[in-house]
């Protein structure tokens, strides 16, 4: 039986044409929130707000449990298969499709028939009529408040928009006496929309009422004057004036039919414009083509170029156009085809073209002559004082069109062509791309015409594998159409099985390969080769040093080739200097370069060690404190120029999906050596990023062969490669194990710099777990050794890091010196990860110490510098650190929106005890600001997430805070057992601060449980 959720007239579940009992008005209420958002997470606090305004009981999350419970046990009854509704994290989801809500059908049937107007008018008016027999009523009825008002509205205005739609259609076919009692009753409640009055004008005008037209006209006029204190209204006094001096109503719409000017007299009119179809999408670039045409006139006709590669459709554009703007050239349309790239190529010699334009116009009783230059002499001559539209279809380059303009003439020009032609003085360029993937669905539904044997979403992958290329979506059409036993779905499977896309691409008289070859043959040798290549490469996007190594071309030379391509449209250029391939162009190139398998091998190996060594290049910039094992390098490989941080930063984050593939493609094709030599290259990149734990299968298998050939520096570089994934999955023992592994290694080879990493490495784990004392003693250890070299930079380390055992140790004077020391090492030697890492730290101290407003700025500054850097990780988490001394500031809204922004990031990337930090600063920022029911679920989350993986520091904050919001709700025995686990965990890290806190939450405790008990 049909289900339907009616938010039309009263709020009402339907099975069968029969209404189910809903309840009171607040369930009704919440059932019609959450249909609105139907399929959507709707948070808590906004359907609060839409069931009580700003003005809740101070029980209303529990009394919207109930009525979310009512609005269940209603779905349940009226059909146990009905729709469910889910709870998530403070949030609840009414799983139901969108059209079963008839407000949602309704909506979307009127934004359905917006898009097919002018494209297809008959099913636009079938879907405005299927649009209201889903509306039953006043939306909402009988429920009041700010958010049905709201939602009134938004009705409302999607029915003034389906009621000027349904208007527009009406008129587009002439029926305007139709289209009067469609707008007027809107009249009244839309006094002064100058769109809806002159479409109600026009409507009466051609019905034959034109007095009323006037009358409405004027008086709206005098009303906007009056009303909104502008001269308004200039529309409709054109329509006033139009209506005045007898112009038709459709002349006034501007779609009725066109009126030619009259041509001079004893002139032939020429018009050999291919006919025209019926129009789907490009109405942008059809705006600006008609709107650069206008510019031309008077003395000089316009010049226009329509641009694109083959197959996307300009021929059709510029033919479209001709027919739509027929009416301003009185003289005529002609229609030349250059054959540019066609088989023929003397077919697009200027001769040709100009006999055929002056036998278009006909000189009567003149034979032509056999010269080029009389030739054109004769066409200007001609076109002199003629107001014609010449298209010049597929022209070859500018000089070949430069002979066939008219000279000084209203005549305008479109030309066409897969090159960007850049040398016709004073022309505008129009570059066409593929289709919106709304638009190619149209173009193929409207191919296939009614009754067609598919499914939306088989067409909406048909269109997909032809890459939304307007000619590639045309012939699977026509296949289609000529296999009447197929449906969409076997055209999609035969078009995906096997070698399958541009082999399939082809309908009896068309295939999209021959497309594809005219251009290809038009190149030179070398860039053909560049176009070969480019298909090899592994990502979507990709620079010129890229192709340089897939084609073992000189930079500067391949620099050339792609800016050929790019004039020819075989490649896209979405940024500077970065070039894309369209997907059906990719394989076609793809099908050349498999005829070369061992070149293109070679090809691929090239480009692998050119893109590891540029990441290398750039990693050592950003990461210099990093040991190195050195790369295999290829002298005959050109890299980037990359010559600071930022510029290494920026390549890293640009080239980030590009060395991903590179890795993917090392671990399938390359040696263990190579995939060890690039998974230690892109570790810092990964770690920028957040991917670094996803990496772990792959860093194991670096450590595995460094290992198997007894390099011990490699192998202890890899164990610290693989020691930080381990700690970001929050796996800390088996990080030290790894850490203290390297560093044997390390002491083994006698590399003291190696050595001294290691010991940072290992000292991360140790402090994330609560060892502070430990951690303490590494650095303590070390410092002396680091103080008799030059190495400023990891000097400016270990302070930083002693610093921070000294703070959780609450040593709190020996952890500003050591923070201040850091900062002025890596000032003195501009190192910004480093400064904006003191800073974060001196934040803490800050905090600790109670001085929120120091922390504060501590950290913006911090993330003022970070934000310049691409480490996500480090931003992210500067931004949570924030967030705490904004709760302690009172602002806690910017606090939650910083929290919560930080904590998707780390669940995003698996980073579990900063997902237990960010947990834990959301429940503050509830608390503080008086939400500690919604304080409560947070911290307990983030207490349970810190036990699970051993983050002793965290397990001492979230128990504390976990304690105080039970204590705020009035929960004494509860928080009596979160504030002993903090006292004790506390003690046994040594962290004597926090024991104290907590020793002071219990006394309040224990007091609160005497009075209790009193």
């Amino acid at each position: 039986m049909e289900f339907e959720i009616r938010l039309s007239g009263s709020v009402e579940v339907r099975v069968g044409g029969r209404a189910g009992p809903l309840g009171p008005t607040k369930s009704r209420a919440a059932l019609a929130a959450l249909a609105w958002d139907a399929g959507r997470s709707v948070s808590v606090d906004n359907l609060v707000h839409r069931i009580w305004d700003d003005h809740p009981p101070a029980t209303a999350r529990e009394t919207l449990h109930t009525h979310i419970s009512r609005v269940r046990r209603a779905l349940r009854t009226a059909d146990p298969g009905a729709p469910t509704i889910t709870s998530r994290t403070n949030s609840y989801v009414l799983h139901v499709d969108p059209d079963r809500v008839d407000l949602r059908a309704y909506t979307s049937c009127v934004e359905q028939a917006r898009a097919l107007k002018g494209s297809d008018d008959d099913a636009a008016l079938q879907l405005l009529e299927r649009a209201d027999a889903h509306r039953y009523g006043e939306p909402l009825a009988g429920i009041s408040g700010s958010w049905p008002d709201h939602l009134r509205a938004t009705v409302g205005e999607t029915a003034l928009i389906a009621a000027m739609t349904r208007a527009e259609l009406l008129m587009n076919a002439g029926r305007f006496t139709e289209a009067v009692p469609v707008l007027a009753p809107l009249a009244p409640e839309h006094p002064v929309d100058e769109a809806l009055v002159g479409l109600l004008a026009v409507a009466l005008h051609g019905g034959g009422r034109t007095a009323e037209a006037t009358k409405l006209l004027q008086r709206t006029r005098q009303r906007v004057i009056r009303d909104i204190g502008l001269d308004g209204g200039r529309r409709l006094h054109r329509i006033q004036e139009g209506i005045l001096a007898g112009t038709p109503a459709g002349a006034l719409y501007g779609q009725g039919p066109r009126r030619r000017t009259a041509a001079r007299p004893g002139r032939p009119v020429p018009d050999n414009l291919p006919r025209d179809v019926p129009w789907i999408g490009r109405r942008e670039e059809l705006r600006r083509l008609t709107s650069a045409l206008s510019e031309g006139g008077g003395e000089s006709g316009a010049v226009v170029t329509v641009e694109g590669m083959g197959g996307v459709g300009k021929s059709a554009l510029a033919v479209h156009c001709g027919h739509e703007v027929a009416d301003r050239y009185p003289d005529g349309r002609c229609f030349v085809r250059l054959g540019g790239h066609a088989a023929d190529r003397t077919a697009g010699a200027p001769d040709r073209a100009l006999t055929t334009l002056l036998r278009v116009l006909g000189p009567e009783g003149k034979e032509l002559p056999q010269d080029t230059e009389e030739l054109t002499a004769m066409w200007r001559s001609l076109a002199r004082d003629r107001r014609m539209l010449v298209i010049l279809d597929d022209a070859v380059c500018s000089e070949q069109v430069r002979q066939l303009l008219p000279g000084t003439s209203p005549t305008a020009v479109v030309v066409t062509s897969r090159r960007r032609l850049t040398g016709l003085p004073g022309a505008r360029s129009i570059s066409l791309d593929v289709l919106p993937s709304a638009d190619a669905i149209a173009l193929f539904e409207r191919r296939l015409g009614a009754g067609g044997r598919s499914r939306a979403a088989e067409i909406a992958d048909i269109v997909r594998v032809c890459g939304h290329l307007p000619l590639a979506v045309e012939i699977a059409a026509s296949r289609l159409l000529a296999r009447s036993s197929w449906t969409a779905a076997d055209l999609l499977r035969q078009l995906t099985a096997g070698a399958g896309g541009l082999d399939e691409l082809r309908d009896g008289e068309r295939t999209l390969e021959h497309v594809f070859a005219l251009s290809y043959r038009a190149l030179s040798a070398e860039q053909q080769l560049v176009f070969r290549r480019t298909s090899l490469h592994t990502g979507m996007e990709f620079g010129p040093h890229a192709v340089a190594a897939l084609t073992g071309l000189p930079l500067a030379t391949t620099e050339r080739a792609l800016e050929q391509l790019l004039t020819q449209h075989l490649l896209s250029e979405p940024a500077p200097h970065r070039f894309t391939l369209h997907d059906l162009l990719r394989t076609y190139a793809r099908s050349l370069s498999d005829a070369e398998e061992t070149e293109s091998r070679a090809a691929m190996a090239r480009l692998a060690t050119f893109y590891m060594g540029a990441a290398d290049r750039a990693d050592r910039l950003v990461h210099p404190y990093r040991s190195r094992t050195s790369l295999d390098t290829d002298d005959f490989i050109t890299l980037p120029e990359i010559n600071d941080v930022h510029a290494a930063e920026q390549w890293l984050l640009t080239e980030s999906g590009n060395l991903s593939d590179t890795l993917e493609w090392i671990s399938e094709h390359g040696s263990e050596h190579q995939l060890a030599l690039c998974v230690h290259v892109l570790t810092g990149l990964l770690d920028m990023r957040g991917y670094l734990a996803t990496g772990e299968p792959l860093l194991r298998r670096a450590v595995d062969h460094w290992a198997a050939i007894q390099d011990g520096e490699a192998w202890a570089r890899a164990l610290l490669d693989l020691s930080l994934a381990r700690s970001h999955r929050s796996r800390y023992e088996e990080a030290i194990s790894a850490a203290r592994e390297a560093r044997r290694l390390a002491r083994a080879s006698g590399d003291p710099k190696l050595e001294f990493e290691c010991v940072n490495q290992m000292f991360i784990p140790l402090w994330q777990t609560g060892q502070y004392e430990s951690a303490k003693s590494l650095q303590e250890q070390l410092l002396p050794s680091l103080s008799q070299t030059e190495n400023i930079l990891q000097i400016a380390r270990s302070y930083n890091m002693l610093g921070v055992t000294h703070l959780h140790l609450s040593n709190i004077l020996s952890a500003r010196n050591c923070f201040n020391s850091a900062l002025a090492k890596f000032t003195q030697i501009d190192h910004e990860r480093g400064i904006f890492s003191t800073l974060n730290n001196m934040a803490e101290l800050a905090t600790r110490i109670g001085d929120p407003k120091s922390a504060e700025q501590a950290y913006r500054k911090a993330i003022s510098l970070a934000l310049r850097r691409s480490d996500r990780r480090e931003l992210e988490t500067l931004q949570m650190n924030l967030a705490n001394a904004l709760i302690d500031l009172g602002k806690t809204d910017e606090a939650l929106a910083l929290s919560q922004h930080s904590l998707e990031f780390f669940r995003t990337v698996g980073d579990r005890r900063r997902e237990a930090i960010a947990l834990n600063r959301i429940g503050r920022a509830h608390r503080a600001a008086g939400r500690g029911e919604q304080a409560i679920p947070m911290h307990i989350a983030a207490l349970t997430l810190a036990r699970r993986i051993n983050a002793a520091g965290e397990v001492v904050d979230a128990a504390h805070d976990a304690a105080l919001a039970h204590l705020d709700t009035g929960r004494i025995t509860q928080a009596l057992a979160y504030a002993k686990e903090s006292f004790q965990m506390s003690m046994r890290i040594g962290a004597h601060a926090e024991a104290a806190r907590a020793s002071r939450t219990l006394t309040t405790l224990h007091t609160a449980t005497r009075v209790t008990a009193d």
